[in-house]
């Protein structure tokens, strides 16, 4: 008796690396970490178990240096690993671990297990969805340690000797560093998301990765035949005879299109009627700026310095800043580096420091507003900033400004960072350019009293929209709402950008939408001079640009303009640069 056909399904994610691979299914067995008991220990057990937990933590150490020489030239550059080696000695991590064993009288996996609980609650209450995804480097650090401790040996991946598509509730540095390109297809994972580690692993060696699928391990099964799209997010498992033709002609297709925006990366961003845009980069560790330059960008437009404050006992001084600043500056030269202030909530990020919680955080005691509330802690960072401006081109952004006073005592306090520096007689650049974040409706409102005391805006549109139209991308229930072509938005954008003309200043953007093929017509149109994204999708964005005339673009931005909704906005664009769009990306 014949077996039924098995049924298609197609299950979503978040493409976290683009590509398309066929093949079968690999489930890496992450069991044996998560069931812990919890058990007392008194006198010398106590010490004993803290020298338990102190020879985790070691092999856990000796496991990451190996891995680390032996890893790809490709990850080695990324130094992700070197991050969850500094969490390893972290003492939030190490110390409260050792603290609670100690006071408790606990043992090690149960004490290891309440410290992870407690950061992961931190790391939650982030607002940024960069700083929220840290959280899993404490989790996949935790659990190499509480591997250690109970003694389960993890999957060795390097071992695998079929061409397979691993899936995984989730696959730490570690885990991604022991891949084997020849046999690994891609990967997908039950968590993860765009900005995690994982993805920035999958990008860094090239291979097609879906993240955040939730339930990928049990929906899939060993050996199953998948599909995995990693430019739209798509897995499909038990694929159609049809799927499998259709997604093979993708693949090929994707592979040329590939080749072809590597080739003309450093091309540059030049529209069909000789108008020259700047194509930047967005980063958040200092070791991407390498991918910066491999993808053609033309410089830093937003350097993110949050991940120096997060999970640690005491800020980060002084020099630990300007050394991090310093090495981007210098490698970029003599391209731009925008390096942003701290935008985080300081009380959160500072695991120490005297903690309160905020009803509503998105709208309390961040960014600007703190770094204004603690001057010291600002300084040190504005200080280090005009250092590193010293070897490079500098350019400093001010989050989240919302009123003009913001902007006038921000510009004091760096005079005053700048005058300290000067007495201490080290090296510095005060003829910096200023810019701010436009990311609040008031700052659109006001956009021309605030435009007097900087040399450029960035409008970030990721907050913009959020808060313009009331939106939580994270809710599910009104995430669809989220419209970056909502007319109000774009009419926001219209308005700062015609200030910034008026006023002779740049008008640049960081936000998402900018690394949006179907949303640089209107952009373009709106004349903005700097585009800034993920420095992998800079290839794409400036041969789309080169493929566009500006003239077209901005008589498509005063019909737009007339659009009372975002569908009629995308419908317009569609008719009108539908087929140019279609020629010179991958859709």
């Amino acid at each position: 008796m014949s077996q039924p056909a098995v049924k298609e399904t197609t299950l979503k994610g978040i493409g976290a690396s683009p590509g398309i691979c066929i093949g079968k299914a690999y489930l890496v067995d992450k069991e044996g970490v998560d069931v812990i008991k919890k058990y007392y220990l008194k006198g010398e057990n106590i010490q004993r178990e803290i020298n338990r937990f102190n020879n985790a933590v070691k092999k856990a150490k000796d496991e990451i240096h190996t891995i680390i020489e032996n890893s790809p030239e490709e990850l080695q550059q990324a130094h992700i690993l070197e991050t969850h080696l500094a969490l390893l000695n972290d003492k939030m991590l190490y110390g409260k671990t050792i603290e609670i064993i100690k006071k408790e009288g606990v043992n090690a996996e149960w004490a290891l297990k309440k410290v992870v609980s407690y950061l992961n609650s931190i790391f939650q209450n982030m607002i940024d969805s960069y700083l929220k995804e840290r959280a899993l480097d404490v989790v996949q650090v935790s659990d190499s340690i509480m591997r250690n401790l109970v003694g389960v040996e993890s999957e060795n991946i390097a071992a695998i000797d079929k061409r397979v598509i691993l899936v995984s509730d989730d696959l730490s540095p570690a885990d991604t560093s022991r891949i084997n390109l020849a046999r690994i297809m891609g990967f997908i994972t039950n968590r993860g998301g765009k900005t995690s580690h994982t993805g920035i692993v999958a990008q860094a060696l090239e291979i097609p990765a879906v993240v955040g699928l939730a339930h990928a391990t049990t929906a899939i099964k060993n050996d199953e035949l998948i599909i995995v799209d990693g430019s739209t997010g798509i897995v499909i498992v038990n694929p159609s005879e049809k799927s499998l033709v259709e997604y093979e002609e993708r693949k090929i297709q994707y592979e040329d299109y590939k080749v072809g925006i590597t080739r003309e990366s450093h091309l540059k961003a030049e529209t069909t009627d000789g108008v020259q845009l700047e194509v930047m980069a967005n980063i958040e560790l200092p070791e991407e700026v390498f991918a910066v330059k491999d993808y053609g960008g033309d410089g830093v437009g937003l350097y993110r310095t949050e991940f120096q404050y997060m999970n640690r006992a005491e800020f980060p001084s002084e020099e630990e800043l300007f050394d991090k600043y310093r090495n981007v500056v210098e490698i970029m030269a003599p391209k731009p580096v925008t390096i942003r202030t701290l935008d985080i909530n300081g009380d959160k990020a500072i695991a120490n420091h005297t903690r309160y919680d905020e009803i509503n955080p998105a709208l309390g005691l961040r960014a600007i507003r703190y770094c204004l509330k603690k001057p010291d802690v600002f300084r040190t960072q504005l200080r280090a900033i005009l250092r590193a401006a010293a070897f490079g081109q500098v350019r400093i952004l001010f989050p989240m400004i919302s009123a003009y006073f913001e902007i006038c005592k921000a510009k004091k306090l760096l005079d005053q960072a700048a005058d300290s520096l000067e007495k201490d007689g080290l090296p510095y650049n005060r003829e910096i350019d200023i810019g701010i974040m436009i990311e609040v409706p008031s700052a659109v409102i006001v956009a021309e009293f605030l435009a007097e005391k900087v040399d450029f805006f960035s409008i970030g549109t990721n907050d913009l929209i959020q808060y313009t139209l009331a939106i939580d991308r994270g809710n599910r229930n009104v995430a669809d709402l989220y419209q970056p072509l909502d007319p109000a938005i774009i009419r926001m954008i219209k308005q700062v950008a015609d200030v910034s003309k008026d006023k002779g200043i740049g008008i640049f953007m960081c936000g998402e939408m900018a690394a949006t093929p179907h949303h640089i017509p209107l952009l373009l149109g709106m004349d903005l001079d700097e585009l800034s994204m993920n420095p992998q999708s800079i290839p794409q964005i400036k041969r789309v640009i080169r493929s566009l005339d500006l003239s077209d673009a901005r008589s498509f931005v005063r019909e737009a303009l007339k659009k009372k909704t975002a569908r009629g906005v995308f419908e317009l664009s569609k008719d009108a640069f539908g087929d140019t769009l279609a020629e010179v990306t991958f859709s």
